[in-house]
């Protein structure tokens, strides 16, 4: 036991012990013996950019029978909001949240890779409409005769705005700071309310007149989280799941069925109702794992690095992606891993005043832009014949982009963010 407390004593650095929690498992408490009321307010500032290779698959015929890609766009998204967010104990490690984000500016931009230009682009030389028919009688790709766009390049959209309000209830089911023998452990619900205006991809876009930033879903996220001090170091744990649930007023490509569909006759048709043609927003999971060490303590100041491994899946819907805004409209999204890590330094200046910043990097694995299915099988034949019944279509399902051979692929797409706020402890 003497040796143990010799090696507890040099990982403290001789500071005195006390278990505090990691910010993945604080909870605001009230009606404490020695604090009858627990908040924290959290003002922030988050820039999330992101950069993505879109590339193109290439016709079976030119490559040899295998499937290849040809690269054509970078695309460069950027985010910089304001975050307000207040959590008060209701209870003894019970905790109730708001939160609500201030979206600046969300601006997005298409220029072409440094190999491909406009006389060599299959975007510019496009020679399909939408239901796959020519663009005009002999259209020519390769000599450029009769073609249209699917859109012009280089292209930029903007978008900003008041985003969803968010709720939360958190449980502090064990506190290492009553209990020395145990970990804290939180379990907690959040639920994100669809309160932002509209986001509608086929409104072209401007800096004086930015669209909406709103999904017009519901989000909820389960999560739980645990940690535990250990002389400097805290090291910490927690998993989550959000699951979406589409909302009143939730956007469908057939609300501007002539921006993009191959089929707009059959919107609304039986079988293609706003729940089929509509947004689905995919579900995401994830978990992170890390600790906080402690580095410098003293009465007035303390520092404290935090490192974490971030992993996160995103599945499969349709929703808006990074080509949606230059295609304007929803778009049938194939399923990715985000992979990364995160470092960031926290400075308690005093009891009630707290910094932080941290940066964060995460790898998205490539996966589809356009993937929509031609159709599904209504009439019961066992196969989707759309020469025979055209009501199969899938009225989403665009020839230009989604037929294989022509869909694109997002590819070496990275996100970067960097966030800085002050927490006030009351």
């Amino acid at each position: 036991m003497s040796r143990l407390r010799a090696v507890v004593a040099a990982l403290t650095l001789g500071a005195p012990f006390a278990a505090t929690a990691a910010d993945v498992t604080r909870v605001a408490s009230s009606f404490e013996d020695d604090d009858p009321f627990g908040m924290f307010i959290d003002v922030g500032f988050e820039n999330t950019h992101r950069r993505t290779k879109i590339v193109r698959e290439v016709l079976p015929e030119a490559s040899g029978g295998t499937r290849q890609y040809a690269n054509e766009l970078w695309y460069t998204g950027n985010d910089p909001r304001l975050n307000f967010d207040l959590a008060i104990g209701i209870a003894r490690d019970v905790e109730l949240s708001f939160g609500l984000p201030i979206v600046f500016q969300r601006n997005e931009e298409w220029r072409f890779v440094s190999e491909t230009n406009a006389a060599t682009s299959s975007i510019i030389n496009n020679c399909l409409r939408p239901n796959g028919s020519l663009t005009t009688p002999g259209c020519n790709p390769f000599t450029r005769t009769g073609t249209e766009p699917l859109f012009n390049v280089p292209l930029e959209t903007f978008r900003g705005g008041v985003g969803n309000m968010r709720f939360g209830l958190a449980w502090g089911i064990f506190n290492q700071r009553k209990d020395e023998t145990k970990p804290n452990w939180v379990l907690g619900l959040d639920y994100e309310a669809p309160t932002a205006a509209l986001l509608d991809p086929s409104v072209v876009t401007s800096k004086e007149e930015r669209g909406g930033v709103g999904d017009r879903v519901h989000k909820y996220t389960m999560y739980t989280a645990l940690s535990r001090r250990i002389g400097i170091a805290e090291p910490y744990f927690k998993v989550h799941y959000t699951v979406p649930v589409r909302g009143p007023g939730a956007y469908s490509n057939c609300n501007n069925p002539n921006v993009g569909l191959g089929t707009p006759s059959n919107c609304d048709l039986p079988g293609w109702d706003r729940k089929e043609t509509g947004i689905q927003a995919p579900h995401t999971g994830g978990m992170m794992f890390g600790s906080e060490v402690q580095v410098y303590n003293q009465p007035t100041r303390k520092f404290t690095l935090d490192a974490r491994a971030i992993a996160n899946y995103v599945s499969e819907g349709r929703y808006y992606n990074e080509l949606s805004g230059a295609l304007r409209k929803l778009l049938q999204t194939g399923d990715y891993m985000q992979v990364g890590g995160q470092l960031g330094l926290k400075v308690q200046i005093s009891d009630v005043l707290g910094l932080k910043g941290s940066g964060t990097f995460l790898y998205n694995t490539d996966h589809a832009l356009t993937d929509e299915k031609m159709g599904k099988d209504l009439d019961g034949s066992g196969e989707v014949d759309p020469t025979v019944n055209p009501a199969e279509i899938n009225p989403n399902f665009d020839f230009r982009t989604d037929f294989v051979s022509r869909r694109f692929y997002a590819s070496e797409s990275k996100d970067f963010r960097l966030d800085l706020s002050a927490t006030f402890t009351f």
